[in-house]
This record gives C-alpha cells, structure tokens and sequence, in this order.
C-alpha cells in the first residue's frame, strides 16, 4: 500500500513513468497503475474494501458490497503449497483492471516471479498478465505457487525484492521504491511460528537488496519507514499512508524542479 503515496506524488508533478517494473505487491499495483488507473483512484478503491479509522455506520454500510468481496477473494482455502488461494483475489482484482494480457496495458510492465525449483528469476512481460501476477505474489507458505510452462513459480522477492536493475538499460532515470518491513533491532520477543517464516524472508531478501545496490544504484531510492504491519494486514492501511508521509514528502521535493522527457 505504502507504493501508493508515490505513485500519486507523480501523478501531482506530472511525471509519466515510462516503464514500471515489480515484485509480488508491487507488480500488483504496478500493474493497476500501467493499466491507466492514476494513483489517487488506487488509494480510493482500496479505501471502498476497507473499514477506515474516520467512517461512519453510513460509510460501512455503503461499502457492505465491496467488503463482502474482499472478503471472499481472500478466503483461507487448503491449497498445495500454502494456505490461500489466489484465484478469487485475481479474479475480482481484474475486474478492477480490465486488461488481460501486458500488451493491453498502457504503460509496459516487468512482472518478476521465481523458479522454485532453479532458483531462477523469471520475467514476464508479453501475454497473459493474470498467472504472471498470480507468480509473483507467491509468497512460501502463504499463497500457492503457480505453474506456467512446466515451472513453479514463487514470490519474485525471493529473488528480487526491488527489481530497478531490468530498467538500467532501458530508462534514463530510475526511482526505486523498497516497500519491505522496518526491523526492530532492540526487540527480544520470540516470533510465532509464521512470522518467523516471513522475517526470514524479509532478511534474505534485504541482504541480496543491499548487494545488488553495491554495484549499482537507481537514481533515486524510497524506503517508506513503515514499522508494526504485517502481510495481509490491510487494516493498517491508512497507518501505512501516515508513516509513508515523510520519505513521500522528500521524494516531492527532489523530483521538483527537475525536467523529464515525455515519450
């Protein structure tokens, strides 16, 4: 969610992105917002799925319809490999698209998932855009891997968290946005049995980010300091927005003035 803010600060300076590319919830917004929906209409129809700390018994019960659907898509179901199955979530979450293959989409997107079985980092970006999605959100133990081509496929951050490096040579200038958890060094509590699972992940996933940006950094790199949200913990959201402000705020600041191309 914490993507966002950022895509509306573009949006409010004018700045088209040439190319996008994501990982597993950032190819999900990516992909909402290569399909020609603007950074402000993300934030208002997730807000429709979402029980917000300001609304009013009027405002739930208007969004009795949305909630109820958000609620379906996300349904724990006994799937191999994880514990819920993406396909309800897709299903609704391309209605709100309305494209289904990369080529529709107004902006090209990079979609990045993993081989679970090479250890290879797969890259879609031609054809159908669903089970490319479906892939790259794939989170181990979470969500189901998904076969395509004879692979299995698993979350892309497993790989690559912040995927800026497939358009070096392809834009002239790269805004990088990390969207991974904040960590709390001071703190000492034993984590339960998932979030163990996901830290690690997190840890891993960190480590090869910081490699990565040894050898070769994007123009620009954001990391909302967002601390105390889990996976899946949708009702934070607007938390999420408040503690994005301030990295949001000086991404505003460094991109005006600044003159961009238009293609």
């Amino acid at each position: 969610m914490a993507h966002i803010p950022i895509l509306e600060t573009l949006d409010d300076l004018g700045i088209k992105p040439s190319i996008i590319s994501g990982t597993s919830m950032g190819a999900i917004i990516g992909a909402l917002y290569a399909s020609g929906i603007s950074g402000k209409e993300i934030r208002e129809r997730v807000s429709r799925h979402l029980i917000l700390k300001d609304d009013t018994w009027r405002d739930i019960i208007s969004k009795k319809g949305h909630l109820l659907k958000w609620v379906s898509a996300f349904s724990p179901e006994l799937a191999p490999g994880g514990f819920i199955n993406t396909q309800g979530f897709f299903e609704y979450l391309f209605s709100e698209i309305k494209r289904r293959t990369f080529e529709e989409l107004e902006v090209p997107l990079l979609v990045i998932a993993a081989d679970y079985w090479t250890a290879e980092e797969i890259v879609f970006e031609a054809d159908d855009l669903l089970p490319a999605l479906q892939a790259s959100v794939a989170v181990p133990g979470v969500f189901a891997p998904v076969s395509i081509g004879g692979r299995v496929l698993i979350d892309g951050g497993v790989v690559n968290l912040v995927p800026y490096d497939h358009l070096l040579e392809r834009a002239d200038f790269i805004i990088a946005v990390d969207v991974s958890r904040v960590r709390h060094p001071d703190k000492n509590e034993i984590p339960s049995a998932l979030e163990s699972v996901l830290g690690a992940f997190n840890i891993m996933q960190a480590s090869a980010l910081a490699g990565k940006m040894r050898h070769r950094k994007p123009d620009i790199y954001v990391q909302p300091k967002i601390q105390d949200v889990r996976m899946l913990d949708f009702g934070k959201t607007e938390e999420v927005f408040l503690q994005a402000a301030p990295v949001v705020d000086l991404l505003r600041k460094r991109l005006k003035g600044m003159t961009f191309e238009h293609s």
